[in-house]
């Protein structure tokens, strides 16, 4: 009978951040897959923009106050999300449950801010290919802002019921992550809209 050598390794911890994490891979393969999408998002603009005769097409560029009021609302952000990251690290239970309650409420406001962002497009999405695609643009940052802003709401009301469990401060940390990623795709994406038609 072959006897097969097995490792004990009940005495590994049962989460861990960054990259010990199996979490944090998936997010960061959530986010490459996300970045080609915006890519492709973003080549399509300058492609018709190459492709035009004039750029906007039969529009003025938008206006920069909603999209630049929304970047300084993001940016803003990033240091409450580096704090809470720190506090999950550290399994900091009373500052991780108020720094999920802060970053829910810098979830909220961007989302308030980009409806009024999609009016100061001057276009209508169905107008022209320029209307299209910067709509496309704008709509799938959206749906990044809504998928992140609903995970901190999970792990707000989680972390304030018996089911937050040590472990549960991984997930945060992973959250904290992909909220760096939503941030620095505006970013970019707040150039091509808003600075690009300009230059």
């Amino acid at each position: 009978m072959k006897q097969r050598p097995v490792q004990d390794v009940s005495t590994l911890p049962e989460f861990g951040f960054s990259t010990v994490s199996p979490m944090w891979w998936g997010t960061l393969g959530f986010v490459a897959i996300e970045t080609t999408g915006f890519a492709l998002g973003i080549g399509t603009y300058f492609y018709l923009a190459f492709l035009g005769q004039e750029w906007p097409l039969s529009a003025s560029p938008p206006r920069l106050g909603p999209g630049t009021w929304l970047l300084l609302v993001l940016l803003l952000s990033l240091w409450p999300n580096y704090l809470i990251n720190r506090w999950a690290e550290q399994q900091n239970m009373r500052k991780v449950r108020w720094g999920l309650i802060l970053m829910s409420i810098f979830g909220l406001l961007p989302l308030l801010i980009r409806i009024f962002e999609f009016q100061a497009l001057e276009i209508r999405w169905d107008t022209n290919a320029y209307g299209s695609i910067v709509w496309v643009l704008l709509g799938l940052h959206t749906v990044h802002l809504l998928t992140d802003v609903a995970d901190t709401w999970v792990l707000a009301v989680l972390m304030f019921t018996r089911h937050a469990s040590p472990k549960r401060f991984s997930d945060v940390s992973d959250n904290a992550f992909y909220w760096y990623f939503v941030v620095v795709s505006w970013v970019l994406i707040y150039g091509v809209i808003y600075w690009a038609p300009r230059l």
